[in-house]
């Protein structure tokens, strides 16, 4: 069992009690002293979207590269996780258990969100409930998720879109973030030129994107 002010070195694999039964993680520790954690939202659950998801792994690894542990999740009903999909609902209650835990872990330590497609959704609820250093949306999930009822943030904000995403229209995303940059003057769009929703070949750049706007690290 973890102890306060522990948190697992390397790479770590395990369940925590969530509000619907256990929650698999797969945490990653800073190879120097951490800067602070980022929690990491996969995308939708009933599209094989899970916490081993290339793009999640990718923000993992970008966070790991400017001293941030990590920490990814399985959605309840999603791997070893207990419960069914509960739409989005259940959801940002998986991730309120899972930045409750980091905070008992990691106490006082800043916190980073991200997530993609679906996940930016839940990372973005996240943001609401909790004092969070930056959030990162890939590929949010504008169409299909209620966006534009998301109050301010107010944290530093970045959006990244793939310019030729076959899932997400491009379009709606810079629509909507055009919206909300009114509101929002620490948001930013930052657009990956001939990249799939997926990002396929574009991962490098998209991890190096990641690491080159993150705020609060060297």
């Amino acid at each position: 069992m973890l102890q306060l002010n522990d948190f697992p070195s390397g790479e770590t694999n395990f369940l925590i009690d969530g509000p619907a039964g256990h929650l698999e993680l797969l945490t990653l520790s800073a190879k120097n002293q951490a800067k602070g954690v980022a929690i990491i939202c996969h995308p939708h659950p009933q599209h094989q979207g899970t916490m081993h998801n290339k793009v999640v792994h990718t923000l993992s690894r970008a966070f790991f590269h400017k001293d941030v542990h990590s920490v990814r999740f399985n959605y309840r009903g999603v791997g070893k996780s207990e419960g069914e999909f509960a739409d989005s609902k259940g959801e940002i209650e998986d991730l309120f258990a899972v930045i409750a835990w980091c905070q008992k872990v990691l106490p006082s330590s800043k916190l980073w969100l991200a997530g993609f497609s679906f996940g930016a959704y839940i990372a973005a609820n996240g943001a609401i409930k909790y004092p969070c250093e930056q959030l990162f949306s890939i590929a949010p999930a504008v169409t299909n998720q209620p966006f534009e009822s998301l109050p301010v943030l107010g944290c530093p904000w970045v959006i990244i879109q793939p310019e030729e995403d076959e899932v997400i229209d491009p379009k709606a995303v810079y629509a909507w973030t055009e919206k909300q940059a009114q509101i929002e003057p620490q948001l930013s769009l930052h657009k990956i030129p001939q990249s799939s929703h997926f990002f396929h070949g574009k991962l490098v750049i998209l991890r190096n994107l990641v690491e080159a706007l993150m705020v609060g690290v060297a």
